[in-house]
């Protein structure tokens, strides 16, 4: 039995990005994310709307400042009052759910893609897809890199500039590269 790549991907295995499906998905991607990058603010709105009928659900009042990228859009979730500051980048190749009243600072960076640690194997598009959870009412600082597989809990706070390479706790502050605990409410 054969199994698509975009299945594998959704099914958390081993699969190949360059595959056609997977580029036709992307390039849809891509001129949604023109459009919305492009649009005069009050043409745009909170979201332009090609990128608004792609990503995977947008609650009430989220919005997404220009400049912005995703791979594919159809992966991420948007909570009711959710914010994205200019420039974050979102490579969903699993699914990104960003909670209520949560905010991203500027150039904030989200990775769901793991490339093969084979040469070989990455040459030959060989990669696996993480999701990442952010609860309600977390702070992403500006400049913020999430890795695959992350989820951060409700009310979190990431500093600006931190690289998070594991799960943080609910009401926790972290900081630096990697993120570690400062704190927490």
């Amino acid at each position: 039995m054969t199994t698509s790549e975009r299945a594998k991907m959704a099914a958390g295995e081993w699969y190949t990005c360059l595959d056609n499906e997977l580029e036709a998905l992307r390039v849809m991607a891509r001129d949604a994310v023109f459009e919305h990058n492009s649009l005069p603010p009050r043409q745009r709105g909170d979201i332009g709307p090609a990128l608004r009928a792609l990503l995977g659900g947008v609650g009430e009042g989220a919005r997404i400042e220009a400049q912005f990228h995703c791979a594919y859009g159809f992966n991420l979730f948007l909570g009711d009052g959710a914010f994205l500051n200019a420039g974050c980048t979102i490579l969903d190749t699993a699914p990104v759910r960003i909670g209520k009243a949560t905010l991203l600072g500027p150039n904030v960076q989200i990775y769901c893609a793991e490339h093969h640690r084979e040469a070989t194997e990455r040459l030959a598009g060989l990669e696996i897809a993480k999701p990442v959870t952010i609860g309600d009412n977390a702070w992403i600082g500006g400049g913020a890199v999430i890795l695959a597989g992350v989820s951060i809990g409700e009310g979190a706070i990431v500093g600006a500039g931190a690289v998070v390479t594991r799960d943080v706790p609910a009401n926790a502050t972290v900081v630096g590269n990697p993120a570690r605990m400062i704190g927490k409410r």
